[in-house]
């Protein structure tokens, strides 16, 4: 490897960096917001409240996101209506806000069908308890069925933050220049693929490492009230000196 281009490269790969970052949180955010409504309606028990959600969920998980990119990207501009008006000019022209929408839209599918399966997943037990107390649908769902639903499906969205991030690199096809777009920038300038691609992948294995202790540390968080408190005994079996694992037998021989 030419350390010396890696070092020239090394700027524009941070800013690449940096933009991949907001094409990860920005429509995360976004979708995850947009989700919530859209999984409540999935199950609804009136079949026309369920139909538009399941159809929005079955398009966008059902074709490639990078069709879905092209498709707004290129698409949108053949419409004279859209190209004569306010989004043409400031959204729908630009290569980055157009990758925003569609992972934005992607995100959003993916994790409702996420958050349909958790609310369905929510002990029935519970929901009958906030019932039986007095509360509302809206207040069962804001204190016990959205929190709980966090908890059984946080493992699942870390995966799905994890594949989005890896994903934002397809925005590089559309002219977008993060981390995957400045290594491929260097790469048509000096024609060594191994140097820069590797440097921006070291650089994603960085990015997935920081984002999944991150997400572990909220699951930890989240699940701490459900973890068995520690008695007494097995505290101080712990602390004593020289006792061995619980679960492992003291071999220490009798005087």
């Amino acid at each position: 490897m030419r350390w010396d281009l890696i070092a020239e490269a090394a700027p524009d790969l941070l800013e690449g960096t940096w933009v991949t970052l907001q094409l990860l949180l920005i429509p995360l955010a976004f979708a995850t917001a947009l989700s919530i409504p859209l999984a409540i309606a999935r199950v609804s028990r009136l079949w026309w409240v369920r139909a538009l959600p399941a159809a929005f969920i079955f398009v966008f998980r059902g074709t490639p996101l990078l069709v879905q990119l092209f498709l707004i990207y290129y698409g949108l501009g053949q419409f004279e209506t859209l190209r004569d008006g306010f989004l043409w000019d400031n959204i729908l022209r630009h290569a980055y806000w157009c990758a925003m929408i569609a992972f934005t839209l992607n995100n959003t599918a993916y994790i409702a069908e996420l958050m349909r399966g958790g609310i369905n997943a929510v002990p029935h037990g519970e929901v009958e308890a906030a019932r039986a107390y007095g509360m509302s649908g809206l207040q069962a769902y804001r204190h016990v069925i959205l929190p709980r639903m966090w908890r059984i499906i946080l493992p699942a969205y870390s995966n799905e933050v994890v594949f989005s991030l890896k994903a934002t690199s397809l925005a590089s096809v559309i002219t977008v220049l993060d981390l995957t777009g400045q290594a491929k920038v260097y790469y048509s300038m000096y024609y060594e693929p191994y140097d820069f691609f590797i440097a921006a992948g070291a650089i994603y294995l960085v990015l997935v490492f920081v984002v999944t202790r991150i997400l572990r540390g909220v699951e930890w968080q989240l699940n701490r009230a459900f973890r068995p408190p520690k008695t007494m005994a097995a505290a101080a079996q712990d602390d004593a000196p020289g006792a061995a694992p619980r679960g492992v037998a003291n071999t220490t021989p009798a005087a």
